[in-house]
């Protein structure tokens, strides 16, 4: 077996999209790895322009009605006319998360040649490094963001005694509100972020080995060390009442550590996470010299055709990585850009997009066996839920609770933007409230349903009881909603967005409205509003298939403006909804099919988030070949050199969209049964993934060669039926006894006991 677990470079990055990130769920950074003058870009997570808001626009209640008899009568400009009046906020847009700022280091006596430069991140230990020979003499840097101890750390060394000589600064250009000398060791800079926004402290100290440490202005200066650690620590008003106290108490306690309990700390709970699964292929398309290739020419090499397995599983690994970096308990959620954010006006303001972006973010999370990275998503529907209350009641006139296509860390949930094409869409707390349902699939805490799942599924739900509408067919339909960021044409030309009934929504409301009635006949709870639930579901549009073979977009068969657009809304039912399946709706599933291939030969996929997307589909399609080639065209035009996704620019859901696809190619679990190696491209003919996890319970390792399952591990988290779905007959074993099966229709059951490990092979 192969193991590559590393990004290295051979020089510093040229730009932000070539450095390395860091990060511990809050804090992070991104190296560049400069000899003289280095930057590092600091972010800390609750570092958001602006304040909490009250945006809705109190008209919408009143003629939202009116916009229904439009749309209903086929008056799309009267109707988007009087809707982009009536229903867009004031004030219109949300506002950026920011950076913390950035920390300098000058050097001294580093001139001249350099040899054997290398920058790198070692997935396994979470820590980045740059090394270097200069002047007969080596040096070395390490940085890490602690998890445990709660500071950033950078690690400075010099193989020549007395070889370190640097200043150290903190600065947040154009918004600089200066730092202070408070110890003649460290230093603190401290900032705000508009009217009614957040305040934030950082310090750095620098304790030294050898030299000494003093002050000059507000420069931190080093001379003559042997080695140096600093240490930094960041935080905000948004969560703490003192943020200076707090960091001067952070600082404290983690240089009272030597620097090999820091690094020793931080990787021991790091890898306890990481270390839970591990992919790796073998056999051909493995370079066992790949690790001594740098990164960026590994990459280039594949795009120009090579094929290079190992770089698909460091592509894996390292979204594991990023979501381990950038989301864990007690962080903010993944934005846009994950918690590596570089620009004071991001692009869309390094939001949460939450039509499919910040969903695509958490993806990866149960499957990957990282179910507590998903927590910050969860608070933040928390937040969101006060608000989106607010927003039923005052935009819809309706209870539950509502959110639309962006929030923000105060959980916003008005209308925001100004293109109808995206903001009319109040899907959001939909969605978002389904990854609650996907965390109980998975790890099936009862507790967790009842007292955190079901209450927002259920108030979720609660605002489509009063805000559905009857169509002239009787059905009961969404709108004025948009399918997201897409544009129709009607028979006579005119171009529209905002519409009745479209696909995704009805496709994510069905998906909603079975999780909750599954849910509220598991805790035995509410029969009055489950049977409300009932008849509205019998009521919704089911996907239609439309003149061109493809899943039908809207609730009528028009055509599109863009054929190939990068949302593929339509085919939400197919992932991450399981309403198209290849067994059990075939016409549906060949439907879905040519959706996608419609899209591609339209130029669809053209950013990397869909093209992730992409590989989602055709793996729920059983399409191995057709997924992998859609890695490789993101790996080809999708990708920076530090392996960040491209939207273009960076956005960090592709990341963890491909991720997630890997994944999905290797085991699937929705439906109630299990499928190994449901979309195993012919290139990966032999590898070995453990730690996936399954619904149901599930902890699942598979080993397979010539393309074939050898043997499947299976540990049972919890007691109950299992489920396989497989053409050939299987074995099923536990302690070394053969456990009774049954077998029909190409599945195989089985009892599972909690605790217990079951082997299964073929016969």
């Amino acid at each position: 077996m192969h193991t590559n677990k590393r990004l290295w470079y051979d020089q510093p990055a040229r730009k932000w999209v070539d450095a390395l990130p860091v990060g511990n769920g809050r804090l992070g950074g991104m190296i560049s790895g400069d000899i003289q003058q280095e930057k590092i870009q600091l972010n800390e997570d609750s570092v958001w322009y602006g304040g909490p808001k009250h945006s809705n626009n109190l008209d919408a209640k009143k003629y939202v009605p009116k916009i229904r008899q439009l749309l209903f009568e086929g008056k799309q400009r009267e109707a988007e006319h009087l809707t982009r009046m009536a229903m867009l906020s004031q004030p219109r847009y949300l506002h950026p998360y920011q950076p913390l700022g950035d920390m300098y280091l000058y050097f001294l006596g580093q001139e001249g040649p350099v040899q054997d430069y290398q920058r790198d991140l070692n997935l396994d230990t979470a820590i980045a490094s740059i090394s270097y020979q200069l002047n007969n003499s080596g040096f070395y840097r390490e940085y890490f963001s602690s998890a445990v101890d709660e500071v950033f750390i950078v690690r400075l060394t010099s193989e020549k005694p007395g070889g370190l000589n640097f200043s150290l600064n903190l600065m947040r250009r154009p918004f600089d509100l200066g730092s202070q000398v408070i110890a003649p060791d460290t230093i603190m800079m401290f900032g705000e972020c508009g009217r009614d926004g957040v305040e934030f402290h950082a310090v750095v100290k620098a304790m030294n080995e050898g030299g000494q440490v003093s002050t000059v202005g507000d420069f931190l200066s080093i001379e003559d060390a042997d080695a140096v650690t600093l240490y930094l620590a960041a935080a905000t008003t948004f969560r703490h009442d003192n943020p200076e106290k707090l960091c001067l108490e952070q600082i404290e306690s983690a240089s009272q550590k030597s620097y090999s309990e820091l690094k020793s700390a931080h990787i021991a709970e790091y890898q306890e996470k990481f270390r839970r699964m591990s992919l790796e292929f073998s056999g051909v398309g493995i370079i066992e010299e790949s690790q001594t290739v740098p990164t960026d020419v590994r990459l280039k090499r594949f795009q120009d055709g090579e094929e290079d397995l190992g770089l698909i599983s460091l592509l894996f690994d390292y979204g594991r990585y990023l979501l381990i970096s950038c989301s864990r308990p007690g962080s903010m959620a993944a934005t846009l850009q994950g918690i590596w954010n570089d620009s004071f006006v991001p692009p869309w303001e390094s939001k949460y997009t939450i039509n499919i972006n910040t969903q695509m973010n958490y993806w990866p999370a149960e499957v990957c066996n990282l179910a507590e990275c998903h927590e910050p998503l969860f608070d933040l529907l928390d937040r969101m839920r006060e608000k989106g209350r607010v927003t039923a009641r005052e935009v819809y006139g309706c209870g539950g609770f509502v959110a639309h296509h962006n929030t923000d860390i105060w959980g916003e949930t008005h209308i925001e933007g100004i293109p109808l094409s995206a903001s009319i869409w109040p899907m959001g707390a939909a969605w978002l409230s389904l990854h609650l349902w996907e965390h109980y699939r998975f790890g099936g805490d009862e507790s967790f349903l009842a007292s955190r799942a079901y209450p927002v599924m259920k108030e979720a739900t609660e605002f489509f009881l009063d805000y559905l509408v009857e169509d002239s067919e009787g059905r009961f339909i969404t709108g004025p909603s948009i399918s997201p960021e897409n544009t129709f044409i009607l028979p006579d030309g005119t171009p529209g967005n905002v519409c009745m009934g479209p696909s995704m929504d009805t496709q994510i409301l069905e998906s909603l409205l079975r999780a909750v009635l599954e849910a509220s006949q598991k805790l035995e709870v509410d029969r009055v509003f489950r049977s409300k639930v009932m008849k509205v579901l019998a009521r919704i549009p089911q996907p239609q298939i439309g003149k061109h073979g493809q899943i039908m977009e809207w609730v009528k068969d028009y055509e599109e403006e863009d054929p190939g657009h990068r949302h593929i809304s339509q085919l939400f039912a197919l992932h991450p909804g399981e309403a198209i399946h290849p067994v059990y709706t075939p016409r549906l599933a060949e439907a879905a099919k040519r959706t996608l291939e419609r899209k591609l030969s339209n130029g669809g996929g053209h950013t990397g988030w869909s093209r992730a997307w992409i590989i989602n589909f055709w793996a729920r399609l059983w399409d191995g070949d057709r997924s992998y080639e859609n890695i490789r065209q993101l790996l080809t035009t999708s990708v920076y050199t530090n392996l960040f996704d491209a939207h273009p620019p960076f956005q960090i859901d592709g990341n963890f969209g491909t991720t997630a696809g890997i994944a999905e190619m290797l085991l699937q679990s929705h439906l109630g049964e299990i499928v190994f190696l449901p979309a195993l491209p012919k290139v990966w003919q032999e590898g070995e993934v453990k730690g996936l996890r399954a619904r149901g319970g599930f902890e699942i390792a598979v080993n397979w060669q010539a393309g074939k399952l050898v043997i499947a591990e299976m540990k049972a988290e919890q007691s109950g039926l299992c489920r396989i779905r497989s053409d050939i007959l299987l074995l099923v074993k536990s302690e070394q006894k053969e456990v009774p099966t049954s077998y029909r229709d190409s599945i195989l059951e089985f009892e599972a006991i909690k605790g217990k490990v079951y082997t299964i092979v073929p016969i």
